[in-house]
C-alpha cells in the first residue's frame, strides 16, 4: 500500500476526535499564548494554525466566521482575529514555533512547546467610570 497523497496524522482516533482535538489544541493555544504538548500534535497544530490566522488576518464576515468554526469558543475566535492577527501583520507565514522541551517521564514522549514567534501584547484594557 502506497503512502502517497495521505496528508495529516491520525493520532489512533477518528476523524471527529482528531478534529476536535485539533480545535481544542488551536483554543488553548490562541487564549494562552503559548502550550506544551507531545511533537506530533504539535507539529500538526502548526498547520491547522497558520490557516486559522492567515484567515483572521484577512478579518472580512466570511474568514471571521471560518476561523469561530475552527475554534471551540467564540471568545478565542474573537481574540484571534481582533487582538492576535492585527499584531502578526508583519509576517506572511511562520506564526508559531515548535520548541522541543523534554521527554516525559510515564511513557518516554518527547514533548514540545509550540507558541507564537513574535512578541504579543496585552490589549489595553478600557476602564468604565
Amino acid at each position: 500500500m502506497h503512502r502517497h497523497g495521505y496528508v495529516g496524522r491520525k493520532f489512533s482516533r477518528k476523524r471527529d476526535q482528531r478534529r476536535a482535538l485539533l480545535k481544542g489544541l488551536a483554543t488553548s493555544l490562541v487564549e494562552h499564548g503559548k502550550i506544551e504538548t507531545t511533537l506530533p500534535k504539535a507539529k500538526e497544530l502548526v498547520r491547522y494554525i497558520e490557516k486559522l490566522i492567515t484567515k483572521a488576518k484577512k478579518g472580512d464576515l466570511h474568514n471571521r466566521r471560518q476561523v469561530i468554526a475552527g475554534l471551540s469558543t467564540q471568545a478565542a475566535a474573537f481574540k484571534l482575529v481582533d487582538e492576535i492577527a492585527p499584531q502578526l501583520t508583519g509576517r506572511t507565514s511562520g506564526h508559531v514555533r515548535v520548541t522541543r522541551t523534554r521527554v516525559r517521564v510515564g511513557d518516554g514522549t518527547q514533548l514540545a512547546t509550540i507558541g507564537f514567534v513574535d512578541e504579543l501584547k496585552a490589549a489595553p484594557k478600557e476602564e468604565t467610570v
